[in-house]
Formats: C-alpha cells, sequence, structure tokens
C-alpha cells in the first residue's frame, strides 16, 4: 500500500482519489482548506481528510508526514511551497500546472532531489498526455519537420454564444488565454500572442477552430529546439468562440483585469458534465526518402463512473495523474530529479490501467503508423 498526499478535493482531485482508492494499492490522504469538500469526498470514497491552508509550508510538511508521493491539485500560484515542501519531506512530487514559469519553479526545487525522489509536473491533459502522443510521433522519422498539437475540452452540447462552457479550473483558462506562447517557427524559438494563429479543421466531419494558447508544450520546445522547424500547440473550440473572447479580452480589456474577468465566467458561463476532450497531434517529416505525415486523434466522452457521470476532462486529467504517478511506483520512470511529460514511454502509458482511459469504452482512437 502506498501511501499518497493528495492536495485539492475540487473537480479533477476528487476524480483522481476515486481513481486510486478503487485499486486498492493507495492509502490516499486529502488535504484542502474547505471542509466542506472534504466532508463531501469522505462520504463517497475511502480517503483520510485533513484540512490545511496550502500556503502554509509547515502545515504542509504535516500533512505529507510518511506519505510517499504528493500530488497538487491546486490553483498553479501554490504549487512552488508545495514542492519545496516535499523536497523537505523526501516525497516524489506531481502537479497539473499548465504555467511556465510554475514549472520552471519546480525545476529548480527539484536540483535537489534525494535519490529515488522526483518531480514531474504538467502530470495533465495538455500539458500531459499531449505531449507523450506528440513525443511518440516524433520518434517516427528520420528527420522531423513540424510537429502540431492540438486539444480542445468542449461541450458536447454548445448552446451559448461563446459555444463553450466551464468544464475545469477558471484560473487555468484566463492563464492559457492571456499568457505568451512558447512555439518553435522556421526553426527559431520564440514567444507568440495567444488567441493568434487562427486556423480551421475538421475532425470526424466536425468543424473546428484552433488557436495558439499557453502552456500546452510543457518541455517541447527546449526538447525540440535545433531540431524542427514548426512546433506549436493550439485550442480547439467551436467556431466562432475566439471572436467573442477577443471582443472581451481586447475591446473589453478584460486581459488585464483577471480577476474580473474571472468573476464575470464563473457567474454567466455555467459548467458541464456532458463534454467531449479533443485531441489531434500531427508530424510531418522524413522517413525512408519520404516526407510524410503521422497522426494520432482522439476524442474521449463523459462516461458514468458509479452513481456519478464523470467529465471527460476530469477522465483524461485525471488518468494521466494517476498512470504518472503508477508509472513511477512501478519502475517506468527516470528514477531521481525532474521528470518531464516526454520521457514517458507511449505504449507503456496506454497499457498503464490509468493510461486505459485514453483508449477504452469512453474513448475513440484513430492512429497512424
Amino acid at each position: 500500500m502506498t501511501n499518497v498526499l493528495l492536495l485539492g478535493a475540487g473537480t479533477i482531485g476528487r476524480m483522481i482519489a476515486t481513481l486510486l482508492v478503487q485499486t486498492g494499492d493507495y492509502a490516499v490522504r486529502v488535504a484542502d482548506s474547505d471542509a466542506e469538500s472534504l466532508r463531501r469526498l469522505k462520504a463517497k470514497v475511502n480517503v483520510e481528510t485533513v484540512v490545511i491552508d496550502a500556503a502554509c509550508e509547515d502545515q504542509l510538511l504535516a500533512a505529507m508526514n510518511g506519505q510517499t508521493v504528493v500530488i497538487s491539485a491546486l490553483t498553479f500560484s501554490l504549487n512552488p511551497g508545495v514542492a519545496r515542501a516535499a523536497l523537505a519531506a523526501g516525497a516524489s512530487y506531481f502537479d497539473l500546472t499548465e504555467d511556465v514559469e510554475t514549472t520552471i519553479a519546480v525545476r529548480a526545487v527539484s536540483a535537489a532531489a534525494k535519490p529515488g525522489q522526483i518531480f514531474m509536473p504538467q502530470c495533465g491533459l495538455a500539458p500531459g498526455f499531449v505531449g507523450i502522443a506528440a513525443h511518440h510521433l516524433a520518434q517516427k522519422f528520420d528527420s522531423l519537420d513540424s510537429l502540431l498539437l492540438r486539444v480542445g475540452a468542449l461541450p458536447e452540447f454548445p448552446t451559448n454564444s461563446l459555444k463553450y462552457n466551464l468544464t475545469w479550473s477558471t484560473d487555468g483558462l484566463i492563464n492559457e488565454y492571456c499568457n505568451p506562447c512558447d512555439v518553435i517557427h522556421q526553426g527559431k524559438r520564440q514567444e507568440v500572442w495567444p488567441l493568434e494563429g487562427f486556423e480551421h479543421l475538421s475532425i470526424d466531419g466536425v468543424e473546428y477552430e484552433a488557436f495558439s494558447t499557453s502552456g500546452g508544450l510543457g518541455t517541447l520546445c527546449e526538447t525540440f529546439d535545433g531540431r524542427v522547424r514548426e512546433l506549436n500547440y493550439k485550442t480547439i473550440r467551436y467556431m466562432g468562440h475566439r471572436e467573442r473572447m477577443l471582443f472581451l479580452l481586447d475591446e473589453l480589456r478584460l486581459r488585464d483585469r483577471r480577476p474580473l474577468l474571472k468573476e464575470i465566467l464563473e457567474n454567466a458561463v455555467p459548467r458541464t458534465l456532458q463534454d467531449v476532450v479533443v485531441i489531434f497531434c500531427t508530424a510531418t517529416g522524413q522517413r525512408d526518402g519520404q516526407m510524410i505525415q503521422l497522426w494520432d486523434a482522439r476524442k474521449v466522452y463523459h462516461q458514468k463512473h458509479g452513481d456519478e457521470v464523470w467529465s471527460a476532462i476530469q477522465i483524461t486529467t485525471a488518468a494521466a495523474m494517476c498512470a504518472s504517478v503508477d508509472m513511477h511506483l512501478h519502475g517506468q520512470l527516470p528514477s531521481t530529479g525532474f521528470v518531464r511529460q516526454e520521457q514517458v514511454d507511449f505504449d507503456t502509458f496506454l497499457a498503464n490501467r490509468f493510461g486505459q482511459h485514453y483508449v477504452g469504452p469512453a474513448a475513440q482512437t484513430n492512429m497512424s503508423s
């Protein structure tokens, strides 16, 4: 039995706790500042709960006592402190952050990791699984020309003018839409403005739009610097979404008033559990003297899990996190220090009991070889 401290009892944290506990291999302690959230979780899942202020490193250290693994499902701003506490406690650290500066801070902490202790940020969908899939495609070429990653967490039945419902962290969404985006363009690593690079694409006969957003590449720009002409990540949305977001962000100047933007979105845009996650990675390059293109396309839908409906973004994000932890404990990841998502073997990930959610009954897949 492996002891795990899970920080955060929100949308994704509840799913992580459920998946881990159901295996019978993990004893999960869940910590949160919201006692009511912990009470609701404990009523459904056999976990230990503790109320803490995650901004207090002394309280974090106390909660980490006796824990082998620490998982942060908190807002990104708290993660550097969690990483420092995990280092002091000797526990391996995992998070879901899409924030670039947070990952840089966690990486700095990891330099002092003890033998057998790893620090693995970005263990969700994007960044996370999408980087694993893209890196897998890239290895199939003699020389790589382009690597393009496209991901969207969308309502299955859009009804409002934004053609969007909230499905995960509003702070994370705003970060993606407002922060600079890392890319490699014409062989040079650079930053581009979010919501630029507008394009149309069609998947399974459905028309979508896509545009640049921040954080989805994780550490891929560093990994492929000097090895690829084009590398970028874009978010998939239904047609018309970007135009309305540009009105909010630029014409109403809410890009510079993020707390107000968050309040507006959370009070006006409903959440939904009836969603679909769309993943589309393409790679182009030379193989056996020919220019070819390979792709990995998949859709994951919401599904019934016990007596609850779990959203597709809950499933994909939590499954990727749990698979990362599982592979670490089975010796299938680097053993010490900072671990990038592209160091995860794609086939090992999909064969994992948690990674199976990307190929299971709720998923549609289409892969080239």
